[in-house]
């Protein structure tokens, strides 16, 4: 098969790594993890130059290119959180976003119960920021499928997309 890349994006507590970890097991594909869990680790105390870091390694970890490949967050995330977070997006992460090649996105909506984490800050406005990605996805003109809903549903909905991707 050739390469596929398949990645999850939406607003914080939104599925994104619950989904992209079943994705992966479930087809069998290469799964890459969102390195700012691990550059952060416990400490949201952050500046710019940390958010460029992350989004770096992420794209470069992000370039795997044999089968399919499951992105368990990408540039566009990196994107709408460097603008939320310092009202601006860099040019580093400007670049990469506009270089980043996905075949398919999933975009996570967040319709169920915020779940606080050490490193999460927008818990009152993920709709809003839902919105955005609306806005950059349509822009980018790319394909995209809005996953909403329960669990059950959502891993329904990734399994359909998936077989029409992978025939």
């Amino acid at each position: 098969m050739k390469g596929v890349k398949i990645a999850f994006t939406g607003p914080e507590c939104s599925g994104k790594t619950t989904l992209s970890d079943w994705t992966s097991v479930h087809f069998d594909a290469n799964l890459v993890s969102e390195y700012a869990r691990d550059y952060l680790s416990s400490d949201s105390n952050y500046k710019i130059n940390d958010l460029e870091k992350i989004a770096q390694e992420q794209y470069n970890q992000n370039t795997i290119e044999n089968g399919l490949t499951i992105l368990d967050t990408e540039m566009l995330v990196m994107r709408i959180w460097c603008e939320e977070k310092f009202g601006f997006c860099s040019p580093l992460i400007k670049r990469l976003y506009n270089k980043q090649k996905v075949d398919l996105y999933f975009l996570c909506k967040p319709d169920f119960k915020w779940e606080p984490d050490v490193l999460r800050e927008n818990p009152n406005d993920r709709n809003r920021l839902f919105e955005y990605y609306i806005t950059y996805l349509n822009q980018l003109d790319v394909p995209f499928i809005i996953l909403s809903g329960n669990l059950v549903d959502r891993k329904a909905m990734i399994t359909a997309e998936l077989k029409k991707v992978l025939v």
